[in-house]
């Protein structure tokens, strides 16, 4: 096939948790053009406006922040005039609520429509409610549909998403970017890594770490990250007495992140089902982790359960399993020779089963597909 214009449309211009789109932009093939701007784009990737006119955009601010409306004519009208001005062939929609969003615009320009959901999108309940009716004709009118995990297969196909339209696709991890570590050797470090939110459930990871650092008085825990629960999860530390045990990093960037695993032997993360319905999709931190050779102590929850293979290259316990987690960690820190044997393990599985060039592969002939269909 000749090359092809392809436009990428994101949310958010830069998010740290973001990087698997990163990846996306940087290593599909074609033309790239990037849009972002929320659920529907309205920057080019310079950050100008799609609309051009003032009295477009005023009026575009009206009937969004005023109205409240989601399907505004003059801002759907201005994605189809880029799509028709750069001769988009193909559109790759990150996230479920800008692929709803987008499909009429694709519809009117002719142009083919890829929609890859990631979590959020197709669980917490708030979002879909909202979505449905726009996720309805995004599930009638696009080429393909990417989910993450089997959980997310059913719950796509639950919403009314054709079973022949979806392919599963989990993010995937550069295994070069994250060499595998010999850690046999490493002290009784943990590592956690995630934005401090009710479905990461940290103050999880707290409490499970306490019962660790009751028994070893060596045992240090970094955990990685900001987020609304940030506050509470800071002050159980402090409940708990283990200020010196614990180390809150904030936000920290991928080369940060690396120097945090090679001195750690352990991952941890408790991942849950929110209340609100939210789910993982397949967290790359973890991903990350395991490509590096740390042995992961996480849950049986959504991709989690597909990327660990529990007992074998990792252990994985229920939801609010906190005892459970916390025994796995105490044989994790007990004993280096089962980490490193397990973590390495983990380093090869990941390396069969989610090397980013695969993933590029899948998603590129997926797009191939869709241009030659339409």
């Amino acid at each position: 096939m000749e090359q092809f214009n392809l436009c990428i449309i994101k949310p958010n211009k830069d998010a740290f948790s973001e990087t698997f789109i990163q990846e996306h932009i940087n290593r599909l093939p074609g033309n790239k053009f990037v849009l972002y701007g929320g659920a529907f784009p309205v920057y080019n990737k310079e950050g100008k406006f799609l609309i051009k006119s003032k009295f477009g955009l005023l009026s575009y601010l009206i009937q969004k922040k005023i109205f409240k409306k989601k399907d505004i004519k003059i801002r759907t009208n201005a994605l189809v005039n880029y799509f028709n001005e750069k001769e988009i062939d193909i559109v790759f929609a990150e996230y479920g609520m800008v692929g709803a969003m987008v499909t009429k615009a694709c519809r009117i320009a002719n142009v083919p429509l890829i929609i890859h959901f990631h979590g959020a999108d197709a669980h917490h309940k708030d979002t879909v409610a909202q979505y449905i009716s726009l996720y309805k004709k995004a599930f009638a009118y696009a080429s393909w549909i990417i989910a993450v995990s089997d959980d997310m297969v059913q719950a796509l196909i639950k919403l009314g998403a054709p079973a022949d339209k979806i392919v599963k696709a989990s993010c995937g991890v550069d295994t070069a970017n994250f060499p595998k570590l010999d850690i046999s050797h490493s002290g009784r470090n943990f590592l956690s890594v995630g934005r401090f939110v009710e479905k990461k459930s940290p103050t999880s990871v707290v409490k499970a770490f306490k019962l660790v650092a009751d028994k070893f008085a060596d045992a240090k825990l970094w955990m990685v990250g900001n987020g609304p629960l940030f506050d509470e999860t800071k002050a159980l530390i402090t409940k708990l007495h283990l200020e010196h045990s614990i180390v809150l990093t904030g936000t920290q960037d991928t080369e940060q992140i690396k120097k945090l695993i090679k001195q750690s032997r352990c991952f941890v993360q408790h991942s849950v089902t929110a209340g609100n319905g939210d789910k993982e999709g397949t967290p790359v931190t973890i991903l990350e982790a395991g490509s590096s050779g740390l042995v992961i102590v996480s849950t049986l929850h959504a991709g989690i359960k597909e990327a660990v293979v529990n007992g074998e290259t990792g252990f994985l316990v229920e939801e609010h399993d906190i005892e459970g987690m916390a025994d796995y960690m105490i044989k994790i820190a007990d004993d280096v020779k089962l980490a490193s044997e397990l973590g390495e393990k983990e380093a090869v599985y990941i390396r069969e089963n989610y090397e980013m060039d695969n993933r590029i592969v899948t998603l590129t002939a997926l797009i191939k597909k869709a241009i030659n269909k339409n």
